[in-house]
């Protein structure tokens, strides 16, 4: 599977061989929009809401000025796929969603038109306001993805060893008794 924001073959992508955490500077977005087939057999209706999420992230990969950091698709069935996308601020993604010559606009304003609250295709989105320091991630045995593949990995050691210490929660040291053989702590 290929990535729509990074292009990067997902399923060949390099395993990471250790515990590593993103890192990030700054307020940040995290984006999750969706769509839902309501009515299967209606394909000219939900098949362009499909395809229009794919030509928006090929031209905010091309505009690095857009605030766009990257995203990842999920499937939560067939019926039902999902992005999580990852901003650089809230003004950047409503700036994108509003610019009238941005590739959003026009497949917004057609799905009011064509398809509005029919009933056929259902779309959603949910917007979360991340301050500075206040987010908690770790990967182990993977390849990037998420938050790590719209940033950078660090190693999740030291004040970072700990989902309290990556969250900004508090300082404390790796839980005693906790197995370390073979990580970085």
């Amino acid at each position: 599977m290929t990535s729509p924001s990074t292009g990067k073959d997902t399923a060949m992508a390099q395993v990471i061989d250790k515990r590593v955490t993103a890192e990030i500077e700054g307020d940040f977005v995290v984006f999750l929009i969706g769509m839902r087939i309501n009515k299967l057999w209606k394909v000219r209706t939900w098949l362009p809401v499909f395809f229009a999420m794919p030509r928006m992230l090929r031209e905010l990969e091309d505009r690095p000025e857009s605030g766009f950091l990257g995203a990842g698709q999920y499937m939560g069935s067939p019926r039902r796929p999902m992005l999580v996308q990852y901003w650089r601020s809230f003004e950047h993604l409503e700036a994108y969603a509003r610019n009238h010559d941005a590739v959003h606009w026009p497949a917004w304003v057609a799905f009011n038109k064509r398809i509005g609250s029919n009933g056929d295709v259902g779309i959603w989105h949910e917007t979360y306001l991340i301050p500075a320091g206040s987010y908690e991630c770790v990967y182990n045995n993977m390849p990037s993805i998420g938050l790590g593949d719209a940033t950078n990995l660090v190693p999740a050691a030291g004040r970072k060893a700990t989902a309290a210490g990556r969250a900004g929660v508090r300082d404390e040291p790796y839980p005693d008794g906790a197995p370390t053989e073979g990580i970085e702590v």
